[in-house]
């Protein structure tokens, strides 16, 4: 027949989650706040908490200010860069031809052993 289980579909501990087990709510305040795009978003705080200046959006994403006639302007975006042009502004252009020196002689340094080895290899065959 049945498992014998009276109640089903619940776990050892569980039971009601009433106020009387999470204790009484703090007492809360409501503030407004409005994006550049005119969202106006309530979030609320408890009473004894410093509210922010600003707040994010939730639709758009923009900062949001509690001056209706005066929110926040959106961020400015910056063009998407590439890894060469954060090089480029950390380093000179001679810093860069010294760098590619370097690198161009370990490279030729790598190649000069690579050649040697294989030499040698083909004479120990012979």
């Amino acid at each position: 027949m049945g498992s014998g289980n009276a109640i089903r579909g619940s776990r050892v501990g569980a039971g009601p989650m009433g106020e009387a087990e999470r204790g009484e709510a703090a007492p809360r305040v409501w503030v407004s706040f409005y994006c550049a795009n005119r969202h106006e978003t309530k979030p609320s705080f408890a009473s004894d908490v410093a509210v922010p200046d600003t707040w994010d959006c939730p639709r758009c994403g923009f900062p949001a200010g509690k001056d209706s006639a005066n929110p926040p302007a959106p961020p400015r975006n910056e063009p998407y860069k590439t890894h060469l042009a954060y090089v480029k502004e950390r380093r000179s252009d001679t810093d860069g031809e010294a760098i590619l020196e370097e690198a161009l002689n370990r490279l030729r340094e790598k190649r000069k052993l690579v050649k040697a080895a294989m030499e040698a290899a083909a004479a120990a065959r012979a």
